[in-house]
């Protein structure tokens, strides 16, 4: 008995020899588990997925049958510094699977009573004490480790399966971008032109009286050169076709009337950079450098460039549905339908239209033109320029500021400078920066 004893008091010696062993398999093994499952070993890796340690199989010795039940050996032969208590007696108690969270109240238990005596009686004879409220509270971690455990086995699903479908779509996405190599350069090329020259035309407008004539004609050659080179590498005419709303000869593809589409909209808003940048040459050598109305000027031309992208795709569209290939009465049908949601947005940009060629007519959007006595009373200093005041403005809160000053205020934030109430919004957005939106109008 004493030999049993010892056999099983120095077997877990050996375990965590045969864990580290199994560990370093494991790390040993990692760089060919991530080939063969990449998505499920980033998961694993990010900690969006936990990994339940297997160090518990590694480490406990093999049985041949779950039990609930404990088993207690005594051995009368052999003593312990408790022997006036339980008669020298040794428990050893084999716990099964499902009594691990119930261990620790019996230990808990235990500890209390090592002061003044060893082992229960119920212990000592083999027995176990079931606790009820213990019981409970190991039912719901038992619902709770099978709830994980299928929502574990889903992700794992799921990622197996993205696992199975990736490397087919790398390969069409290879092929889709070699067949069509061609339009996606200049996709991006043209993009990132657009996003480039965006940034060039704010800076100046932002410049004010400090631009020069000679940089401000340099980029409108630059962009009038890029335009034309573009459409010359592209020469066809089904592109130029719907520049004169004229839908093109051939019914295009899918991806073909994309590209034209995108094409166009992205040369559109470039070519009207080029009118602003006139626009800001033409008010930089005015004497009386009118920003306000710079800015309403480069807000219409916006407005008038937003319209006309919206009625840019329109024939491209209208050849593409019209086929009568898929049936006369269903090509008419998904025809009229189109038409019809697109004059939807467009009487949408026609209304911003009118508003925006409206705002010219109006000389003052917020307050009014103060009086020379006013002025006078208020010391004739603009707060925000400091400076004498022209053409001053007189807001609602009875504060004066010059018109151009107050007017680039209201481009940031819509209160007063002086005592933050709120003026009223404007009815439109303003481009009065020069600035063109950058996203595609692709229907």
């Amino acid at each position: 008995m004493e030999s049993a004893a010892s056999s099983d008091t120095t077997s877990p010696d050996s375990w965590p020899s045969s864990s580290s062993s199994g560990r370093n398999s494991r790390i040993s093994s990692s760089p060919l588990r991530f080939f063969n499952s990449p998505v499920l070993s980033l998961l694993e890796y990010s900690g969006f997925l936990r990994v339940r340690p297997d160090f518990h199989s590694d480490a406990q010795p093999p049985v041949s049958e779950p039990t609930n039940s404990s088993v207690s050996i005594n051995d009368n032969s052999t003593s312990t510094s408790n022997s006036n208590d339980n008669n020298g007696e040794v428990s050893i108690r084999i716990i099964g699977a499902g009594e691990h969270d119930r261990i620790g109240v019996v230990e808990n238990r235990g500890e209390g009573d090592q002061t003044g005596s060893g082992l229960g009686p119920e212990e000592s004879t083999g027995g176990f004490v079931n606790d009820n409220g213990n019981g409970s509270s190991s039912s719901s971690n038992d619902t709770n480790r099978e709830t994980s455990s299928y929502q574990r086995y889903d992700i794992q699903q799921v990622a197996r399966w993205i696992e199975q479908i990736l490397p087919f779509s790398v390969l069409l996405l290879m092929v889709f971008i070699h067949q069509h190599l061609q339009g996606f350069f200049i996709t991006i090329w043209i993009t990132a032109g657009l996003v480039k020259s965006n940034d060039i035309l704010r800076k100046q407008t932002a410049l004010k009286g400090e631009r020069k004539i000679l940089v401000l004609v340099g980029y409108s050659f630059a962009f009038i050169l890029h335009v034309s080179g573009i459409y010359w590498w592209c020469w066809d005419d089904d592109i130029f076709y719907p520049l004169f709303m004229v839908p093109p000869k051939v019914i295009p593809p899918f991806w073909h009337a994309i590209f034209i589409i995108l094409l166009n909209d992205t040369m559109v808003r470039q070519a009207a950079m080029v009118l602003k940048l006139v626009l800001l040459m033409y008010f930089r050598n005015s004497r009386a450098h009118n920003f306000r109305r710079q800015g309403q000027m480069l807000t219409l031309v916006e407005y008038t460039l937003l319209l006309y992208r919206a009625l840019l795709p329109t024939p491209v569209w209208y050849k593409f549905f019209l086929n009568k290939e898929n049936g006369s009465l269903f090509s008419s049908l998904i025809t009229g339908l189109y038409l019809t949601f697109k004059l939807t947005s467009i009487v949408e940009k026609v209304q911003s239209f009118v508003a925006a060629l409206m705002a010219l007519s109006r000389k003052v959007h917020y307050g009014s033109y103060a009086t020379s006595e006013q002025v006078n009373a208020a010391g004739d200093l603009c707060a925000i320029c400091q400076e004498k005041m022209h053409a001053p403005i007189l807001l609602r809160c009875k504060h004066i500021f010059c018109e151009d000053c107050v007017s680039e205020w209201f481009e940031m934030e819509r209160t007063c400078p002086l005592c933050r109430a709120l003026v009223k919004p404007a009815d439109l957005r303003s481009y009065g920066d020069g600035s063109t939106g950058l996203l595609f109008q692709l229907f």
